[in-house]
């Protein structure tokens, strides 16, 4: 997985939320390639945050954390001074937000475009690499059987219906939109990447907020269930891939959707299950057809230019799984009939010790021994 291919001369980056799920595995590859990389996080002094991106190879040399907040202007200036490119990846993700319109909407929004005006003042950035999302495409009342990158997502409807996720979705729609212009009128390249549902192994400490719907199956939130009751996937290192390849191609501009796998929630619930047996996984999902039709994204604008996907949807379970068991995220079974198991036999283990117990007293009252001997 690693490569030792260097670009030369060395280029200097940013990348925004660097210590997220996409951020952290994104510095991760750049560091590999030789880049510069300067990470910005909202608290560098922070240790148990940012250590998994000091311990990454080549850390030491190449990269620098820069302490920045998408909700206060001017914050990511000194961090995108001198750089060439930028990667944004850092939004507000807060699904169960009291205020979503303040807390996770307008803070996209302005963030970003205080992020283009820093850019414009450096004066020395030639392209920003936004991290979009499959929800500023498809979500509309009646679902299409395929979507590409000239397909938008209905404002309307997602402030209509509310469904799980919506401020995530409509901040950024409406962020890559007003990002685009801003780009534009200050004659910097822009490049939307929209990923879809992102799985894979991660380096982060905590459990990433995509994982939380994609192992749904797993854990029993019911309600992710109708994000992926028909959903498309990319692995995380696919992805953190298709940005630098789309940032190193010369004439790369606008959306490109960054999805490889379509599946249902059967198909993932049959998947796990064959898999990973001791996980308790229901065999229905309340409300949701069996023979949903699955939706898909087509990538072939991004084939089209050379890139290769890698991965399979098992290799994307498996790397998640694997990690969330490494990390304590997540149990090694859920299984109903093992966890029964292992009460019983927790119960006949303790009537045994009181048998025992109650025997050695018989046999101490017998020949009179006090008990506190």
């Amino acid at each position: 997985m690693e490569t030792d291919a260097l670009p030369l001369p060395a280029t200097t980056v940013c990348v925004t939320g660097a210590s997220g799920f996409i951020g952290s595995w994104l510095v991760m590859r750049l560091l590999q390639r030789g880049y510069i990389v300067r990470a910005t996080v909202r608290n560098p002094e922070n240790k148990q945050k940012v250590k998994h991106l000091l311990e990454l190879p080549r850390a030491d040399t190449n990269l620098t954390l820069w302490k920045a907040d998408m909700t206060v202007e001017g914050s990511f200036d000194e961090a995108i001074h001198g750089c060439e490119g930028v990667f944004h990846v850092a939004t507000p993700m807060d699904f169960e937000s009291k205020d979503p319109e303040n807390e996770v909407i307008k803070p996209t929004i302005e963030g970003f475009l205080s992020l283009i005006r820093s850019c414009t003042k450096a004066k020395t950035v030639k392209r920003i690499v936004f991290t979009s999302s499959a929800g500023t495409v498809n979500v509309e009342e009646h679902q299409k059987s395929v979507y590409d990158e000239t397909d938008y997502s209905d404002l309307n409807f997602i402030y209509s219906k509310k469904m799980t996720g919506w401020m995530y979705f409509a901040s950024k729609i409406l962020a890559e939109k007003v990002a685009w212009e801003a780009a534009k009128e200050n004659n910097i390249g822009f490049i939307s990447i929209i990923p879809t549902l992102v799985v894979g192994p991660f380096i982060m400490p905590t459990f990433p907020p995509s994982l939380i719907t994609a192992l749904s199956p797993i854990t029993g939130n019911e309600a992710h269930y109708s994000i992926i009751d028909q959903c498309q996937y990319v692995h995380l290192d696919d992805l953190c891939e298709a940005h630098i390849f789309l940032y190193e191609y010369p004439n790369a501009e606008g959306r490109y959707i960054c999805s490889s796998h379509d599946a249902t929630i059967y198909d993932v619930a049959k998947m796990i299950r064959d898999k990973w047996p001791k996980y308790d996984i229901p065999t229905e999902f309340e409300g949701i057809d069996m023979d949903i039709p699955v939706v898909s994204f087509s990538s072939k604008k991004l084939i089209g230019m050379g890139f290769t996907f890698k991965y399979s949807l098992e290799d994307m379970y498996t790397g998640a799984i694997e990690t969330c068991r490494e990390k304590g995220l997540l149990p090694y079974s859920t299984n109903n009939q093992v966890n029964r198991e292992k009460k019983e036999l927790l119960l006949n283990y303790e009537e045994i010790s009181w048998t025992l117990i109650k025997r050695s007293c018989l046999q101490l009252e017998r020949k009179n021994i006090p008990m506190d001997k």
